[in-house]
């Protein structure tokens, strides 16, 4: 630890300390999906999962029929369909993701933010 670590942590209290442990704890991949559902854009983050999900089964039924169809234009556009469907649960995921980072981003900017306040009420 550096020194302005140490100075932090001294200045912190235990219920400070306790707060800034539980956001230090390793969060997977399925509790952030969880938290994109939550707050002002939750509502658009779980119906971009649904539909995500609908066009994953959509393209596994889109590569099925590429697999079986013999007929050379049916085929490409079966295939153009497929391709078609990958792109867009591409783009839904990378929303996804992005909004992910986003919540992550903010949560360590909260975090820096509680020890800022907490060290400046330290010096007063």
């Amino acid at each position: 630890m550096t020194d302005k670590d140490d100075t932090i942590a001294a200045a912190l209290s235990e219920d400070d300390k306790a707060f800034l442990a539980s956001l230090e704890a390793d969060r997977g991949m399925f509790q952030q999906i969880g938290d994109t559902w939550k707050g002002p854009l939750g509502g658009w983050a779980k119906i971009a999962f649904a539909v995500s999900v609908v066009l994953g089964i959509g393209l596994l039924a889109l590569i099925w029929q590429v697999a079986h169809t013999r007929d050379p234009v049916e085929h490409t556009l079966w295939a153009i369909a497929a391709l078609a469907v990958l792109v867009m649960q591409g783009f839904l995921k990378e929303w996804m993701f992005a909004r992910m980072n986003m919540l992550t981003i903010l949560r360590e900017v909260k975090k820096l933010q509680v020890q800022v306040a907490l060290l400046s009420e330290g010096k007063d």
